[in-house]
C-alpha cells in the first residue's frame, strides 16, 4: 500500500496546485474585471462631463439660428413689403401721367412699341445670319 499512498498523496498534492492554479486564475479574472470596470466608469463620467458641457453649447447654437432665421424672414417679409409698395406707386404715377397726359401718353407708348418692334427684328435678323 505505500505505492497507493504514495500515488494518492501525489494525486492529492496535484489537485491542489490545480485547486491553488484555477483559484490564482479566478482571482486574475476577478482584479481584470475590476479593473475594466473602474476604466469603463470613468470612462462613462467623462463622457457625461463632456455631454453636460457640450449641452449648453448646443442649445446655445441652436437658439441663434432660430434667431437668425426668425430675422432673415421678417427682412424678407419687410422687403417684400417695399418692393411691392413701390411697384404701387411706380403704376399709380404712371395711371395719373396716362389720364393728366393722354395724348403724350399714346406717343410714348407708340414710340415704345416701335422700339421694341425694331430690336426683335435686328434680333432674329442677327440670329438668322448665323
Amino acid at each position: 500500500m505505500t505505492i497507493q499512498s504514495a500515488t494518492n498523496k501525489v494525486a492529492q498534492g496535484a489537485r491542489s496546485l490545480a485547486d491553488d492554479v484555477l483559484q490564482s486564475a479566478q482571482d486574475a479574472v476577478q482584479s481584470t474585471r475590476s479593473v475594466a470596470n473602474g476604466s469603463l466608469d470613468k470612462a462613462e463620467s467623462t463622457v457625461r462631463a463632456l455631454r453636460r458641457e457640450a449641452d449648453p453649447a448646443i442649445d446655445d447654437l441652436a437658439a441663434r439660428a432660430q434667431a437668425l432665421a426668425s430675422r432673415s424672414i421678417d427682412y424678407a417679409a419687410d422687403a417684400s413689403a417695399r418692393a411691392r409698395r413701390q411697384v404701387q406707386e411706380v403704376a399709380d404715377a404712371t395711371s395719373k401721367y396716362v389720364a393728366e397726359q393722354p395724348g403724350k401718353s399714346i406717343l410714348i407708348a407708340a414710340g415704345v412699341g416701335a422700339l421694341t418692334a425694331s430690336l426683335v427684328l435686328m434680333a432674329s435678323r442677327r440670329r438668322g445670319s448665323y
